[in-house]
């Protein structure tokens, strides 16, 4: 597998694999799998989602019509040969034009099989094939030449490019497979036999060349096994790497320590869930054993309230913990929000004029108790004055609690003593990130809790988060109410004016909305500084608007159905003090309605919020529209969200909005996340991406797969941690991610 492709098929065939695929290896060519079969004697169908201009494909096809003539060229410089014809796969006819290859027409007349590849243009309403290439399917009888192809009964269509067509690669493939052996295979032949493995020789053959279509189901099943244990060698192995590498500082539970004193403040009581999560993640603080966890639950399940016990246990043993978000706008939400949770136990050293309401409160020091903590927004937009006075607040212990981004990490500000990272918005972060924060010098490593807001299926944690542990919060705070979720259509105004009835009538009601616009304005790019790309959106290729701006959309409402209301705008880009005092008003039912970006995704809690209006809303991501739904709905009364798009009721974004809007337990909707788009690169930082280091596996599709695979890497590396008894194993890990993915190897 390691040996050089023109080994196998000579220097000019291997350089043009090279140039066009990136191939080097005969593994390279191999791993190369086709992307469908096609029966060499039946045309079939041709999938109607590959029916998208610009795509290339490759089809067998019948001509059904072939037409040849000669005209003068534009500027009568010579003639012009043109060879036209319609060739039909399945119900599906396409239109074939060769320029100046006269010999088409005589060669492929009508009646005759062929394979044919190029880009899918529409022209005059048809569909055609772009700069078009051909080979006929030489049949039974025939005379060999090299403008004809021998198909096998299973003909496999790759992936391909212009210049090198699926009938290369499988001359390569037939010709490589018959020069080389089966390689060794790297999967030990006890584990193949336990789990009802394929060798691999056989798998390899089986997928490029298979005798019949049920041929491939175990081949496929081999090299997907492969994928999953190669994967779970990684992960596993950065967490033995982790609980082997250095200890984490002990943070025992003091009884009548902050932590209990926030205890008996909090306003509302936990749920089970989190009083149990709260236990085990106590326990665990308590050793010295790195806790390396993934927290997970719904929109609005109190995993903040959990994380923030977590951190006061750590901040009693007289260390210092640190949340990070992926953005500043993040940041700063949280460390609002965790100053009001903590209120004065929170303020330690704090003036208390700066928090009293009494104007003639003499500045004192509020929270001089041993039991107060400070907690410190450490972040890019601060000024050199005020980064100068957070670091030392940060370096001297006198912050117990730092809130910032992952860069608080990465740029070596120095701790005191550093207990506890927790790391929000976790799908932003990969298992490098992960693994950077835990490599701080030092004679320990900080425990690590990493949350993320939209919870995942199990066989998806096991894959994308296998190096932690799992901890789920499942159950809602008493008395969240259900949120009514309407997706509305473009072309129909008066749904649209009931939508902003509705708002008035919150309003008049007593209560509060937001609506939430995919971008500022004033001409800034359309996406956020805090937004996703949108997956699984349509639209793009058309001609439309400019999406909406909160900018106009905040002067249009207050101007137009929403006059007379409390109308603010809440961005990004306004000033630190700017968007305080706005959330401070909203909060304080000061506002009426707050049209934002998506600041407002995360970290904002206004129980007197009932109703979200989302404009563009085809324009975000699943789990963004489910994160902005869970703004409101977080108190006793009833909320609604309408999801307002300006595409058609037929289009394939009304769809998506509405599969949307009949989903509302996270488990689904993080379900239809992953449908809608790949799982992204696990091991990196692109988690949430259409590409991903993964061929073949699906956290998806392949949950037996992977849970089987990780309990054999378990298994192997309790017994061969660094696989030097499995140098096969090395090499597969290395196959499937790179040297860098299995750098883990080299630690153990």
């Amino acid at each position: 597998m390691d040996s050089p492709l023109a080994e196998a098929l000579g220097g000019r065939s291997a350089a043009a694999l090279r140039k066009a695929l990136d191939m080097h290896t005969v593994g390279d060519l191999l791993r190369h799998l086709p992307r469908k079969y096609q029966l060499v004697n039946d045309l079939g169908a041709m999938d109607p989602r590959e029916l998208r201009e610009g795509t290339y494909v490759t089809v067998v096809a019948e001509v059904e019509r072939a037409t040849h003539q000669r005209r003068p060229r534009k500027g009568g410089r010579g003639m012009l040969d043109i060879t036209s014809m319609q060739v039909s796969v399945g119900a599906i006819d396409l239109g074939v034009t060769f320029f100046n290859q006269p010999w088409r027409h005589l060669q492929m007349p009508r009646g005759t099989r062929a394979m044919f590849a190029g880009k899918l243009e529409k022209f005059q309403g048809r569909w055609t094939l772009g700069t078009p290439q051909a080979r006929k399917i030489r049949a039974e009888g025939d005379d060999d030449d090299e403008e004809s192809l021998k198909l096998p009964p299973v003909t496999p269509i790759y992936p391909a490019t212009k210049n090198v067509q699926t009938w290369d690669l499988l001359a390569a493939v037939r010709q490589t497979l018959e020069v080389f052996d089966d390689p060794l295979d790297p999967v030990p032949e006890d584990i193949r036999r336990r789990h009802g493995l394929v060798d691999l020789g056989r798998a390899l053959r089986d997928i490029h060349l298979p005798a019949t279509l049920d041929d491939t189901k175990p081949a496929m099943r081999r090299l997907t096994w492969d994928e999953a244990l190669a994967l779970q060698l990684v992960l596993q192995g950065e967490k033995l790497v982790a609980a082997t590498d250095r200890p984490a500082p002990a943070s025992p539970r003091v009884e009548d320590g902050l932590a209990a004193a926030f205890d008996a403040r909090l306003p509302f009581a936990l749920t089970a869930g989190q009083r149990k999560v709260g236990a085990d993640l106590a326990e665990a603080l308590a050793g010295t054993r790195p806790l390396n966890r993934l927290l997970q639950g719904d929109v609005g399940s109190g995993k903040t309230v959990v994380a923030l016990r977590a951190m006061l246990q750590v901040v009693d043993a007289g260390r210092q913990t640190v949340l990070l978000a992926p953005t500043e706008v993040l940041a700063a939400q949280h460390a609002r929000s965790l100053r009001a949770m903590l209120g004065p136990l929170g303020r330690a050293g704090e003036p208390a004029a700066l928090f009293s309401d009494d104007g003639d409160a003499e500045p004192v020091e509020l929270d001089s108790s041993e039991q107060a903590t400070r907690i410190v927004l450490l972040t890019g937009s601060l000024s050199a004055k005020e980064r100068r006075a957070a670091l030392l607040d940060v370096q001297s212990g006198a912050a117990g609690i730092v809130v910032g981004t992952h860069a608080v990490i990465q740029e070596g500000v120095g701790f005191a003593d550093l207990g506890l990272v927790v790391v929000d918005e976790q799908h932003r972060f990969g298992v490098r990130q992960r693994d950077e924060l835990r490599s701080r010098t030092g004679e320990t490593a900080p425990h690590l809790l990493v949350m993320t807001a939209t919870p995942i299926p199990r066989t998806v944690a096991l894959t994308l988060y296998g190096d932690l542990d799992v901890s789920v919060l499942d159950e809602l705070p008493a008395g969240r109410q259900p949120i009514e979720t309407r997706a509305i259509p473009g072309g129909l105004p008066k749904w649209l004016a009931r939508v902003w009835e509705r708002v008035r009538e919150e309003v008049d009601a007593g209560h509060q909305a937001y609506v939430v616009c995919p971008r500022i304005g004033d001409d800034e790019p359309a996406a956020d500084e805090n937004a996703d790309e949108p997956e699984g959106a349509d639209g793009a290729e058309e001609e439309r608007r400019p999406p909406l701006g909160v900018l106009e959309v905040g002067e249009l409402l207050a101007a137009g159905p929403l006059a007379g209301l409390r109308v603010e705008i809440l961005h990004g880009r306004l000033p630190s003090d700017e968007k305080d005092d706005v959330m401070r008003r909203f909060s304080a039912g000061e506002i009426d309605v707050l049209v934002a970006t998506t600041v407002v995704e995360v970290g904002v809690d206004v129980p007197n919020a009932t109703a979200m209006v989302v404009l563009d809303a085809e324009r975000f991501g699943v789990s963004q529209l489910h994160q902005l739904r869970g703004r409101v709905g977080r108190g006793s009364a009833p909320a609604s969200c309408f999801l307002v798009t300006d595409l058609p009721p037929a289009g394939a974004a009304m769809a998506r909005l509405e599969r949307i809007a009949e989903i509302h337990d996270g488990f689904a909707m993080a379900d239809l996340d992953l449908e809608l788009r790949s799982e992204g690169d696990v091991l990196g930082t692109e988690q949430a991406g259409r590409y991903s280091t993964l061929r073949f596996l699906s956290v998806r599709r392949h949950g037996e797969e992977i849970a089987e695979a990780r309990e054999v890497a378990r298994t192997v590396l309790e017994d061969d941690p660094g696989l030097t008894r499995h140098p096969r194993l090395n090499g597969l890990v290395r196959a499937v991610v790179g040297d860098e993915g299995a750098q883990f190897l080299d630690r153990l």
